[in-house]
């Protein structure tokens, strides 16, 4: 008898997120490589090269790399957004109970790398990058879990999950308050009002994918303008997808056994094609089928592969090319700075807030996991890839400032999941000798 595994949407995402990590790893060393390579120049030419539309009235042409940071992580903003609006109302984050545990865990991921980095900085040219080494890479720190297998309990990897779209909340806020450019009212007030009618619409029931989509683009060319980064348009849109399903399963059922039985009696084609009618009752079954998915649940499942194996990659190989052998005059300081906050502030951090509040009774932790796992995975969240060079590139215009951040990021991330994944390793090492004895 074949053993049948059935894998749980959540085990599903671990899984994808883990790929999604190993292909990052693949395209960041492909770029550091082709950057450093004798055809170096030909991999920065191509991420300059300028694409867009211009008219008498309206320009939006941008350099290829533009359009990968402000276009398609758009949608892994959008994607961002999905996760943390069903995670807050269906999902690990849907009670006050389930919540307080990743929100200290994430007090902590924030704060003390923020305020090492602070402590640390000398140069004022450089404080801008404060934001820099809050944010943890999900995709990354669970592709480490993953490699542990069953060394590590899912309650440690459904923590990491939490931590980071809470930690990643905090990083949209950071973005959108302290990253944005000189800001164009007029403009941002057209936007928000598309965004609150679309609200409206949204609360009533009302949901179209094309609407929706239309709304989604001109919002994002108004943030665009205005001078907020467009990539907040994406986390607003998403938090107006209708979670609810337009028709309950019992209708459906219903429908779906009427539809069965009309495709049974519809007359059948001579030829191996579908006749006409069997055509129209297939077209009424996508109709009703359609109405029964939830919208949110059904983009986000539809979105998060483009995102894991296309859109994140892709930023990867255009952002992490650093030539590391340049004639630029990299800052030394900043690279260590940034190091130390990511590795130092995350461990320190995450375990001292988590252990502050259970202590005080104010979380409690799950009784399979203990202080190593925390302190490990605490090491893992200073894993800041993705979304740290995200706010590299907006923190700093200067190429040697932003070459220096991204050195200290692709170091800082490499020693905390080697740190982090040792730590792991050895607990699951202590535990299983435990049981023994």
């Amino acid at each position: 008898m074949i053993k049948r595994t059935i894998i749980t949407p959540f085990q599903s995402f671990v899984k994808i997120e883990s790929f999604s990590g190993i292909l990052l790893m693949l395209t960041t060393v492909v770029a550091l490589l082709w950057a450093n390579s004798p055809w170096g120049d030909v991999y920065r030419e191509i991420w300059q090269y300028k694409i867009g539309f211009s008219s008498e009235h309206f320009d939006i042409t941008k350099p290829l790399i533009l359009w990968i940071n402000d276009g398609l992580m758009a949608i892994f903003f959008f994607l961002i957004g999905l996760e943390i609006k069903r995670e807050m109302l269906i999902g690990e984050l849907d009670s006050l109970k389930k919540l307080s545990f990743p929100i200290f865990g994430a007090i902590g991921g924030m704060t003390a790398p923020v305020l090492l980095f602070l402590l640390l900085n000398q140069n004022p040219d450089t404080t801008s990058g404060w934001g820099i080494p809050m944010a943890t890479d999900i995709a990354f720190s669970l592709a480490i879990l993953n490699l542990l297998g069953k060394r590590v309990p899912l309650s440690l990897k459904v923590f990491l999950t939490a931590f980071a779209i809470v930690d990643d909340v905090g990083a949209v806020l950071v973005i959108a308050i302290f990253y944005s450019g000189s800001i164009q009212l007029s403009l941002l007030g057209i936007a928000f009002g598309l965004l609150l009618f679309i609200y409206f619409l949204s609360s009533k029931g009302y949901y179209n994918k094309y609407g929706h989509l239309l709304v989604g683009i001109i919002v994002w060319i108004l943030f665009l303008k205005s001078g907020v980064h467009p990539t907040l348009a994406g986390i607003l849109m998403a938090f107006s997808i209708p979670v609810r399903q337009g028709i309950n399963t019992s209708d459906f059922i219903n429908q779906l056994i009427q539809i069965t039985n009309k495709i049974k009696e519809a007359k059948v084609s001579e030829r191996p094609v579908l006749s006409k009618e069997q055509i129209a009752h297939i077209d009424e079954l996508e109709g009703w089928t359609d109405g029964y998915q939830s919208p949110l649940q059904h983009l986000e499942h539809n979105l998060h592969d483009w995102v894991a194996y296309f859109i994140i990659p892709v930023f990867a190989f255009a952002n992490a090319g650093v030539l590391l052998n340049s004639d630029l005059d990299l800052d030394i300081s900043l690279i260590r700075n940034i190091v130390l906050c990511l590795v130092v502030g995350n461990s320190i951090g995450i375990p001292l807030v988590v252990f502050a509040a259970q202590r005080l009774r104010l979380v409690s932790l799950p009784p399979d996991l203990t202080s190593r796992h925390i302190i490990g995975v605490a090491f893992l969240a200073g894993i800041g890839f993705t979304m740290a060079i995200f706010i590299a590139n907006l923190a700093y215009t200067n190429p040697a400032l932003v070459d220096s951040a991204k050195i200290g990021i692709l170091i800082g991330s490499v020693i905390s999941a080697i740190i982090g994944y040792i730590i792991l390793r050895w607990n699951s090492t202590m535990l299983d000798e435990g049981e023994m004895t």
